[in-house]
């Protein structure tokens, strides 16, 4: 990536011949009732109306409890979605505002903020009324919310010596939890690839080499996945120079991993391909990065990570689909086998590369993946996930991903169901007078534009080269892949922008 400027919290469902079944999620646990059972005493989250009008809450407390709450209500900033106050001394009540004409992503965020509330106002357990909620699709309002506020607990604390063992206790109270439970299958195999994603990507370099993310990758064979794993023995036999080359300067063996989810048996038809960047650290190479930040390029296979989340969101919920997932896995280290700037290789298509700087590293593990994967599954079309370039973040900041295309369908349909999911992207331009700012005069292609400007296309047009006549799309994911801040349904660290939006496109379109 340049610069210019284990177990898996698998889902469980637990029959019961009581009125209740427990999910556990990480640090939640979610009891489904079909109503209340007074033997719990426990604060109570209520819907309400986007006014805070509480008569639809009004037979859930007495008349005194009523004209209490009425004049709390008159002294509470009723601009926040989320308010709470205490009923007594041991019970909170805490209010949930729904604005009219959410949409499906509105929702999620407020679960989300629902979780951050709760959980600085330190409460162990709380009720949670669903029949409240008044809409025709209730059951998918609480499906929504419950996904917002799970992908929001997210933690990734397995090399703390103190965790926080706290455990928050949802009690959610309806008589279509049955519904609400159908739909968890779909939420919770999104919650799982999303989580997995980031898991990768939040490991630290000296754990998640090429090898250890190998082993992680291969127990995924337990959901029904096939993988295929290519060592530098048989990357060397198939010609992956351009691949192979980024891992010389390491003691890390470099690999090439297909994941093929084949959940759609009749379905004879090419497979839908997704295509990962896997650089488990990036150093820059001979080409150095400064060492300011040089910690963050463990987020620097963030595009693999994702890739192998949603084939594994895809095996967990069953999908009918036929994909594949191929994820080149290597390390840039500046040793003393390492490439040099000026070194020139010839990639797994026949092409030659000149190498004018080592640290446009991305592009040349994308080449031969790339090729590869149209050769021999020649899919229906190839999208691939990369932190590829710091221009993109100085084009989009953090709030949009780059998209780039071949295909004027393809291309809408994922800018669509980013839309929906709120995983957004923004479509940057191909064009041939880009093109040949990667010319080589020594070789059939250069691995980075020295004239100055478009780094982000330059390098989205070095791809393209490696894809003959598949509709193809880049996602450029460098601004998207990790926060440092918390927002939305992300609770800092590690997004796993990707997985959500890829799942949609494949759902909406393709299933």
């Amino acid at each position: 990536m340049i610069f210019f400027i284990e177990i898996f919290n698998f889902w469980q469902y637990i029959p019961s011949n009581k009125s209740s079944v427990y999910l556990k999620f990480m640090k939640i646990k979610i009891n489904y009732l079909s109503k209340s059972n007074n033997q719990f005493v426990y604060n109570q989250a209520l819907f309400i109306e986007e006014n805070f009008d509480i008569k639809f809450i009004e037979p859930f407390f007495s008349n005194n409890e009523i004209v209490y709450i009425r004049e709390i209500l008159k002294k509470t900033n009723l601009k926040k979605n989320v308010i709470s106050f205490d009923l007594n001394s041991k019970k909170k009540i805490i209010l949930i505002s729904i604005k009219k004409n959410l949409k499906n992503s509105d929702i999620e965020n407020l679960g989300a903020q629902f979780y951050t509330f709760i959980k600085e106002i330190d409460i162990k357990d709380v009720s949670l009324n669903s029949d409240i909620v008044k809409n025709k699709s209730q059951d998918k309002f609480i499906g929504h919310f419950l996904h917002g506020l799970k992908l929001k607990s997210y933690e990734f604390n397995i090399y703390k010596s103190k965790k926080n063992e706290k455990v928050l206790l949802i009690h959610l109270i309806g008589k279509k939890n049955n519904l609400f439970l159908k739909n968890e299958i779909k939420f919770k195999a999104l919650e799982d690839g999303t989580n997995f994603a980031r898991d990768l990507v939040s490991e630290p370099p000296n754990i998640l080499n090429p090898q250890e993310y190998v082993k992680r990758l291969l127990k995924l064979k337990r959901l029904g996945i096939k993988v295929t794993v290519y060592n530098e023995a048989k990357l060397q036999k198939l010609g992956m120079n351009s691949l192979l080359g980024v891992g010389r300067g390491s003691v890390n063996e470099s690999f090439l991993v297909t994941l093929e989810w084949n959940g759609n048996k009749k379905d004879k038809k090419a497979p839908l391909a997704f295509v990962g960047k896997g650089v488990c650290f990036d150093t820059g190479g001979i080409s150095l990065k400064p060492a300011k930040f040089m910690e963050e390029m463990k987020y620097d296979m963030a595009g693999s990570a994702v890739v192998s989340g949603l084939i594994q969101s895809l095996a967990t919920r069953k999908a009918k689909v036929n994909a594949v997932g191929v994820v080149g896995l290597v390390e840039n280290m500046p040793g003393g086998n390492a490439q040099r700037p000026g070194d020139i290789v010839k990639a797994y298509n026949g092409k030659t590369i000149e190498v004018l700087n080592t640290d446009a590293e991305g592009r040349l593990v994308l080449a031969d993946a790339l090729s590869f994967t149209e050769k021999k599954f020649k899919p229906k079309f190839i999208i691939d996930l990369a932190t590829l370039t710091g221009a993109i973040i100085v084009a989009l900041g953090e709030e949009y991903a780059g998209l780039f295309s071949n295909n004027d369908d393809l291309s809408d349909k994922i800018f669509k169901s980013g839309e929906k999911v709120n995983e957004k992207v923004w479509r940057l331009p191909l064009h041939k007078n880009y093109d040949k700012l990667m010319d080589s005069q020594i070789a059939d292609i250069q691995n980075i534009n020295y004239s100055g400007g478009a780094g982000s296309i330059t390098a989205a047009q070095f791809l393209q080269r490696f894809v003959e006549k598949t509709p193809w799309a880049h996602l450029d994911i460098a601004g998207m892949a990790f926060s440092k801040k918390a927002e939305n349904l992300n609770p800092g660290g590690a997004t796993g922008f990707g997985v959500r939006l890829l799942n949609q496109l494949i759902e909406e379109h393709y299933e």
